[in-house]
């Protein structure tokens, strides 16, 4: 029995942002749940497919989409349901940095008010227009889950004391306002499209992650491992348990709710 609760066996799932560090590893362990997945990126991530599927297993599918344009959203949807099936499951997981870290990175008081909207575009206003659709189709066939993924950033504030000596990828590391500003937001969606669709039995919850090793330095790691209670920075892998269980009946009750996968980081 518990290993059908926890089973997406039949079951049509979407991960945005697929070929990114935690959206790999989400689409292969919904691949493995027994999900079939459509994986979405701004450029098709064919070869993830093709990794992912297995011959007489479930079906990975690569789609390319720009979550910037909203008006090509029904389309995406369209094409994934007639090569998938319906959708039961919707992984909103992409998000954006821009195109320059530096930018990115650059103290507010000097953030590029273009980049801004970029992101806020990609973090936040794609996730609404997404599971609009969406979540008006699974409300009237009965039922589906939505996770939004949100950051620990979004329920706390940076401490800005581990940035000192900190680089990601070369680039002195910081954490703009846009990026705690675009996911607090992600939070809010959750709660309010959870209580508007739930008598529908739409579920949608927040996964909320905290700090992934991903090409930070070792002082980043030291200091950001130093507020932790367990000690140590989160792998992508930490995060996989969360998202079977929201994404499954195992969490057939759960809705409007916000899932830390943290460390413990927001508890003290």
């Amino acid at each position: 029995m518990i290993d059908r609760l926890f089973s997406l066996e039949g079951r049509t799932a979407v991960v945005t942002g697929a070929a990114g560090i935690l959206g790999r590893v989400f689409a292969g362990a919904l691949v493995e749940a027994g999900a079939r997945v459509a994986l979405v990126d701004i450029e098709a991530p064919t070869d993830l497919a093709g990794q992912l599927s297995k011959a007489g297993g479930p079906a990975a599918r690569a789609f390319a989409c720009d979550l910037r344009k909203p008006e090509t959203f029904v389309e995406l949807i369209d094409r994934i349901e007639g090569d998938l099936g319906p959708v039961d499951v919707l992984l909103s997981n992409a998000a954006t940095k821009g195109d320059s870290l530096a930018a990115f990175f650059a103290p507010d008081s000097e953030f590029d008010p273009g980049l801004w909207r970029e992101v806020m575009t990609v973090n936040l206003d794609a996730m609404f227009f997404l599971c609009r659709i969406l979540g008006g189709r699974m409300a009237s066939r009965g039922g589906g889950s939505m996770i939004l993924t949100s950051s620990i950033y979004g329920v706390v504030a940076p401490d800005q004391r581990i940035y000192e000596g900190s680089l990601y990828q070369g680039h002195q590391v910081g954490s703009p306002a846009v990026y705690s500003a675009s996911k607090a937001g992600v939070i809010g969606l959750a709660r309010h499209l959870a209580a508007l669709w739930g008598a529908a039995g739409v579920r949608v919850n927040c996964l909320v992650p905290g700090g992934v090793q991903s090409g930070q330095n070792d002082v980043f790691n030291a200091k950001y491992s130093a507020r932790v209670p367990m000690g140590r920075m989160a792998t992508a892998q930490d995060l996989v348990g969360a998202v079977i269980f929201l994404a499954s009946g195992a969490s057939s009750y759960v809705t409007g709710q916000v899932l830390a996968v943290d460390g413990g980081l927001t508890a003290w």
